[in-house]
């Protein structure tokens, strides 16, 4: 299984992007897939962000950021993106997406055993 994300850039505050994780080696449609994007900005922790699973195209994402994020997901390219709209310099970070066999919940950072590279978003006042 492999994971490549796309989409980050450079953007001024207030500004939108829209992330792409394309997944292959596995069908979301054959199976039930978790896949969770994740930043990691500059001397802190990577923090959990959103997360869908093909078995019931239900999104789950963090409190703080639910209301400018939100998570899709393509059958059809088996690709999962995220949408961060109101961009803020907070949100400068690599993000980083990853899967799983399953379903989103608690462990799902923990477990998962595929993550791509990452993408580098930085947002410039």
């Amino acid at each position: 299984v492999q994971l490549v994300e796309s989409g980050g850039g450079l953007v001024q505050v207030g500004g939108s992007l829209r992330l792409s994780c394309a997944v292959s080696g596995v069908t979301f449609g054959a199976y039930p897939v978790a896949v969770g994007w994740f930043r990691q900005a500059p001397g802190k922790e990577r923090e959990g962000l959103s997360c869908i699973s093909s078995r019931d195209n239900r999104p789950y994402t963090r409190d703080a950021v639910k209301d400018r994020f939100s998570i899709s997901m393509s059958l059809a390219a088996n690709q999962v993106h995220l949408q961060m709209d109101s961009l803020k310099p907070e949100d400068t970070a690599v993000y980083f997406c990853a899967a799983d066999i399953g379903d989103c919940d608690g462990k799902f950072e923990s477990r998962a055993p595929y993550w791509g590279q990452g993408t580098q978003v930085t947002v410039n006042l």
